[in-house]
């Protein structure tokens, strides 16, 4: 019988290489859900962040926002827990974390211009994160335990929470 060997140099004639192309059209999903607080989160499957805001009732029920506290990046939060507060000319409101995680990152932008939230609290709803989006976001946090998005009102729920409902989910 006749053993055949292939030479390094004629393996790469022989065997096609796969080539790693990342397609245009590959997209992650983006999902958003509320809190009865009036919190958003915006859950990335990808990368496991969820990005918090205040949603559009809770911004019109401020007004003038005048003042945003942040919590610190690389703090662990458990959800439900305090992580800030928004100041208004009308009142002031905590921030809740709707997501247990670790804060990866906080909008620096709202430090210098706490106006922003008055800008567009939350999207258009037409695409997960319009322009708006990211000047509006307050934190971002790496999920531990990403079954706890799923406990939160989605937007139907969250409009019949807003209008004095009692659905769920």
């Amino acid at each position: 019988m006749l053993r055949t060997a292939l030479r390094p140099a004629s393996r790469a004639l022989v065997l096609p290489r796969a080539r790693a192309i990342q397609s245009p059209w590959l997209r992650t999903v983006v999902t958003k859900r509320y809190t009865p607080e009036h919190e958003w989160v915006a859950y990335d499957d990808a990368t496991g962040l969820g990005t918090i805001g205040i949603t559009e009732y809770a911004q019109k029920a401020l007004g003038d926002v005048v003042y945003v506290e942040l919590p610190v990046a690389g703090t662990p939060v458990a959800a439900g827990e305090q992580i800030g507060a928004v100041e208004s000319v009308k009142a002031a409101s905590d921030i809740f974390a709707p997501v247990g995680g670790q804060v990866k990152e906080v909008n620096e932008a709202l430090a210098d211009s706490p106006d922003l939230l008055n800008k567009s609290a939350e999207s258009d709803g037409k695409s997960p994160f319009s322009p708006d989006d990211l000047l509006c976001w307050l934190a971002k946090i790496q999920m531990s335990n990403p079954g706890e998005f799923n406990e939160l009102l989605s937007a139907d729920a969250y409009k019949v929470h807003c209008s004095g409902g009692e659905e769920s989910s």
